[in-house]
């Protein structure tokens, strides 16, 4: 059999780039370059126009009223730390850090409890109506909140609760149960049910699974959860406005409005205020970060 040698023909033309490359490559890889570029440079002014008013409270928390109404450099000229004392003073801040405190606390308490048994038994148990209700309290994350503000006041008007604590943490239990449904439900399908069926063969009970085994498994959904109900609770300025008339029971964001109620606004009090109110939430989110992103992913994939 005669062999047939393939050999190139003096001439011809190479079908590829010259540096070995698909034709137009350069081209390409230029504009993803360009591309990547203009992305890079609009992200960044998007990140400094959102940064900014942060900063600014920052700066106007060290300066005295008289920089600050001046306006002008961003870094403070003349910083002090007595705008935090005189602000501390005025604010009444440890009263206001318990209340804000007690009423968080609560409302993570029970909505951890709650909702992660409902999420169990939505993902695990088999019950009649188990899918329309699961759907129904999903579709409350479409429901805004301030359409349920008048109802909410009557309801706890009736029942005796308006002005109080109580009254606060149970409508802020309530308005969670979407979110912290849907994660600890998505959570729990993730768990391998064969733990189940083996503490089942051991002759656990129900509850023990749901504590011994789900649970410590989805620590990092808890900690999302407990996050996402933590950061708005202290946060909340409008129901605990029109709730609470007692200053012995404002919170924190409710006793920095008292600040702006002067007839002469001190802006730099303002500020220290405020920046005194959301220092916690951004060491607790910080120090929770890891947890948080890995329960949104783990939820996401249940």
């Amino acid at each position: 059999m005669t062999s047939i040698s393939l050999k190139a023909v003096p001439g011809t033309p190479k079908t590829g780039a010259p540096d070995g490359g698909a034709p137009g490559a350069g081209r390409i890889r230029t504009a993803r370059l360009v591309a990547r570029t203009v992305v890079g440079v609009l992200l960044a002014l998007y990140g400094l126009v959102s940064v900014y008013p942060f900063l600014w409270m920052i700066s106007a928390a060290f300066k005295d009223q008289v920089e600050v109404v001046r306006g002008g450099h961003l870094i403070p000229q003349h910083p002090t730390l007595d705008t935090f004392i005189d602000t501390w003073n005025k604010l009444h801040f440890f009263d206001f850090f318990l209340n804000s405190l007690l009423v968080t606390l609560y409302t993570v308490v029970l909505t951890l409890v709650i909702y992660a048994a409902a999420g169990y038994a939505f993902a695990v148990l088999r019950f009649p109506g188990r899918g329309f209700l699961q759907k129904l309290f999903v579709s409350l994350l479409f429901v805004p909140g301030i359409t349920v503000m008048l109802p909410i006041v009557l309801l706890e008007n009736k029942m005796g609760i308006l002005g109080t604590h109580f009254g606060l943490v149970l409508p802020f239990v309530n308005g969670g149960a979407p979110l912290s449904i849907l994660l600890m439900t998505g959570a729990f399908l993730a768990v391998p049910t064969e733990l189940r069926d083996s503490a089942r063969v051991d002759g656990a009970s129900e509850l023990r699974i749901f504590a011994g085994v789900y649970l410590p498994l989805a620590r990092p959904a808890l900690i999302t959860v407990a996050l996402l109900t933590a950061i708005p609770t202290w946060n909340e300025f409008l129901l605990t406005r029109v709730s609470l008339n007692d200053q012995s029971t404002f919170t924190l964001p409710l006793g920095l409005q008292t600040l702006s109620s002067e007839n002469v606004p001190h802006y730099n009090n303002l500020m220290a205020g405020a920046l005194i109110v959301v220092i916690p939430v951004i060491i607790l989110f910080l120090s929770l970060q890891r947890y948080f992103v890995n329960g949104l992913v783990g939820a996401v994939k249940g």
